[in-house]
């Protein structure tokens, strides 16, 4: 006990910055427990448990990571009277690293895959990347020699789209450029019976614009996978103006079939997860330019429970990705659709330094060789005059980012594109990782009061910029003292977004 009460604290705030009161609550019991009758430590401990199941971070860890994640993942939003959907073969168009992703888990939940590319080749190397994904199951005693072999055996490899035309759904993952998915589309639906559902995979461009390339836009639907997609367990599926209910029915189906949480939301650029993620990234751009640390952006995210950086994520998703997203959206919606100093500074990482993030093995961070770990890339600090640590409130750093996420959340709501907080909660905790103590970002809002998080909002938006500014739905919730589950009753509904 001497060796272990000293360390056991320090390591709980490590991995918690103090965000979990039920953690804090165990080693109490335990520390109590240890110098007390066993009857009294009994009841010691349920005092604790009593006055931690009364918590805010309780009640909304249990709604939206047990309730709400098993009434989504049940099929809490399919569309009722269509029959559910038995899969005998699914398509996958474009063999690249997301085509082949969903490939795999597909052929794990044992449904056969048709893989699509542009030639064998392409198209073998496709079922090579579920061939090292089996390997390194089978290597880690998680999957048998024989599981693997039949997993594998689902996958069949081909340039040739007839191989289609039996297909009960069709995923398109190819490259994130409307011409060739306008392409893929017509392909397609040139050998696919008409009751095929095509879903393209797409995490950027609206899928009632990719509609438009179809000739069946009710059987069009988006499902947009997570990268690594045998790991998230998250998959968004999006509503175009035109897809019909069997559509939604047929993509929850699949959804469920591979063991995936579904959230549904209506069409919009970015649609819900990442226009969260993009807020989050340039809520650190604006730090990074204001003079903060990059130590500090980074250490103040993952002390508001965030599960990495802001910068870190940045790498993963790719630097040069942020660029290509930015000059599409000043292409589609003119130059105040990206601020300047954003664009600046993400050309100059790019253009002038060629930093890209992991894919290059230098972004923000630095990455060296294994087994030594990644570090911030030294240089930035020479980017913009630093402000000195004393100079930062770290409180302020972590409202910030979490502000900013949760208000973006609320302006989807605002707009329609979600329509049931649920959904709001699960897939901000799945897609990437929002404080999981919260319950999620509208869960966040409710935990505080919308009152509370309207004041914060334009407390911050004094300081910061007009990005914080409360929307028309969160001051009107405020004068009523309302909250989004209270005004937006998931069980109040029943079937599709409307």
């Amino acid at each position: 006990a001497a060796q272990l009460w000293p360390a056991a604290p320090a390591i709980l705030r490590r991995e918690s910055a103090g965000n979990y009161p039920g953690a804090l609550a165990i080693l109490k019991c335990v520390y109590e427990g240890l110098q007390l009758p066993f009857d009294t430590g009994l009841k010691v401990e349920q005092r604790y448990f009593t006055e931690i199941l009364r918590t805010t971070e309780a009640f909304s860890m249990i709604r939206s990571l047990f309730v709400s994640m098993q009434e989504l993942g049940k099929g809490a939003r399919r569309p009722a009277g269509i029959p559910k959907t038995e899969f005998t073969k699914i398509g996958v168009v474009g063999a690249g690293f997301m085509g082949a992703s969903i490939a795999y888990v597909t052929a794990a939940a044992g449904i056969p895959v048709t893989l699509i590319d542009r030639d064998q080749e392409a198209a073998d190397k496709g079922k090579a990347h579920s061939e090292k994904l089996v390997a390194d199951q089978v290597g880690k005693g998680r999957m048998t020699k024989e599981e693997g072999e039949k997993l594998l055996s689902l996958i069949t490899p081909t340039p040739d789209y007839q191989a289609l035309s039996d297909a009960s759904l069709v995923v398109e993952a190819v490259f994130e450029d409307r011409a060739v998915k306008k392409a893929v589309i017509e392909a397609v639906e040139a050998v696919i019976p008409q009751t095929t559902i095509f879903a393209s995979n797409t995490s950027t461009l609206p899928i009632t614009g990719l509609a438009q390339n179809s000739k069946r836009a009710d059987q069009f639907i988006g499902v947009h996978f997570f990268s690594p997609v045998e790991k998230m367990m998250l998959t968004e599926v999006i509503l175009g103006e035109k897809s019909g209910d069997k559509a939604l029915a047929v993509a929850l189906d699949f959804v469920a079939a591979i063991k995936k949480t579904p959230i549904v939301v209506n069409d919009t650029r970015g649609f819900y997860v990442n226009r969260c993620v993009f807020r989050y990234i340039n809520e650190a751009y604006d730090m990074l330019t204001e003079g903060v640390p990059a130590a500090m952006i980074e250490n103040a995210a993952k002390m508001a429970g965030m599960p990495v950086g802001p910068l870190s994520l940045n790498d993963e998703v790719a630097v040069d990705l942020s660029q290509k997203i930015m000059k599409a959206s000043i292409a589609d919606l003119g130059p105040n659709a990206v601020k300047a100093e954003h664009m600046a500074l993400v050309d100059q990482m790019v253009d002038v330094f060629d930093r890209r993030g992991r894919k290059n093995s230098k972004g923000f961070y630095e990455y060296p060789a294994k087994p030594a770990k990644k570090f911030l890339w030294p240089e930035l600090k020479t980017l913009y005059p630093q402000k000195k640590a004393s100079e930062v409130d770290v409180n302020v750093l972590k409202q910030r980012l979490l502000v900013t996420i949760a208000l973006e959340a609320a302006r989807t709501v605002e707009e329609g594109i979600v329509t049931d907080p649920r959904e709001a909660d699960v897939g901000s905790i799945l897609g990437f990782g929002f404080a999981p103590y919260t319950g999620g970002t509208l869960s966040y809002i409710d935990g505080m009061g919308v009152k509370n998080f309207v004041a914060l909002c334009e407390k911050l938006a004094a300081s910061y910029g007009p990005h914080f500014k409360p929307t028309p739905l969160l001051k009107d919730m405020a004068a009523k003292g309302e909250t989004f589950y209270g005004r937006f009753d998931p069980y109040a509904k029943v079937g599709r977004a409307a």
